[in-house]
């Protein structure tokens, strides 16, 4: 999440102030299901802030606290009054894709009043919401979200935290690739390991793109500029939240990424043919994947493409991994 956001005087893809509050309202409501009692919600990429003031309009004792995360200067002028208007609300001049922003937001204590919640519970204290860029940089911190959950880092040290973003229906695509389709990618092994995700609106909701989004880009710009193609695509919203049991268990994410990032080179080459590009002699966990004194459940078909791999399948292949005692070892940079 350590990137830099674009310097841009209109960040792209925000919800557009005037006449779209109907859509923030109905956005704001799904975002945030009611619940017994006021939690504390986060919001990135606001832009001008219509889902920002519909998540003041919800009753106060649905939200006590709204951290507003908005960097781009124009934004942020827009923005700061509301701190005035309704003293739940905290504006915070920073980006959401950089991890110190999240640093300052507890060094400010803003989430001193927030409980760690048990992992087999949901935490209802807190939400994050996010209407994610549509740009390379949003589709690195979507991933970068699932990738927070195995290990409890970033927001989810206080628990199950459920997540709600609008994103790009391209990146949703990746998301909920099943398998065997042309999108299924490492991005959607991890994010249907570590989470359930559903769409929260009908997606008809957030059509046409020009009547509820902005800016809105011509055909022939879009065209003519690669940077702006997934500019006025198709958006959804979703939510997400994780799960209490997970095949990727704490401080196993390094292999599974390894795994993954080696395998899916060869995506239509089968398992038993692709396992030796892991690491010299990986053949050997072939032995591991289909003994046949382990019950049916418990090995892999050899002849199975990679992209058809199921997350089960793929624990499979991380526990043979696991097993075999020539493994490379494994971590981050």
């Amino acid at each position: 999440m350590d990137v830099k956001s674009e310097d841009s005087a209109s960040p792209e893809g925000e919800y557009a102030e005037e006449g779209e509050q109907a859509t923030a309202s109905s956005s704001a409501s799904v975002l945030d299901p009611e619940t017994k009692k006021g939690k504390v919600v986060i919001e990135a990429f606001p832009g001008p802030g219509a889902l920002t003031r519909a998540l003041m309009r919800l009753p106060k004792e649905r939200i006590r606290r709204l951290i507003v995360l908005e960097e781009n200067e124009m934004y942020y002028e827009y923005l700061k009054p509301l701190e005035d208007l309704d003293p739940r609300v905290k504006i915070l001049k920073k980006s959401g894709y950089a991890w110190d922003t999240y640093e300052v937001i507890e060094e400010n204590g803003w989430l001193d009043d927030v409980k760690k919640a048990p992992w087999d519970v949901v935490q209802t204290d807190l939400q994050f919401i996010s209407h994610v860029p549509t740009n390379i940089m949003g589709e690195q911190l979507v991933a970068q979200f699932f990738r927070c959950i195995p290990d409890r880092q970033w927001l989810f040290k206080y628990g199950r935290m459920p997540m709600s973003i609008v994103l790009g229906a391209w990146m949703w695509k990746r998301l909920s690739a099943a398998p065997g389709t042309a999108e299924r990618c490492k991005v959607s092994v991890i994010a249907e390991a570590v989470s359930t995700f559903t769409s929260s609106l009908p997606p008809s909701t957030l059509l046409p793109y020009e009547e509820h989004f902005h800016p809105v880009f011509s055909r022939e710009s879009r065209q003519s500029k690669p940077e702006l193609r997934k500019h006025g695509s198709p958006l959804l919203s979703i939510n997400i939240l994780p799960f209490a049991k997970q095949p990727i268990e704490k401080g196993a994410l390094e292999k599974w990424d390894f795994c993954l990032r080696r395998l899916f080179v060869l995506k239509s080459t089968p398992i038993g043919k692709a396992i030796g590009s892991l690491a010299p002699g990986a053949t050997t966990l072939i032995q591991y994947l289909s003994d046949e004194s382990l019950p049916a459940e418990e090995r892999l078909d050899l002849k199975k493409p990679i992209k058809q791999l199921t997350v089960h399948d793929w624990s499979l292949v991380l526990r043979a991994f696991e097993r075999w005692p020539f493994a490379p070892e494994v971590r981050f940079a």
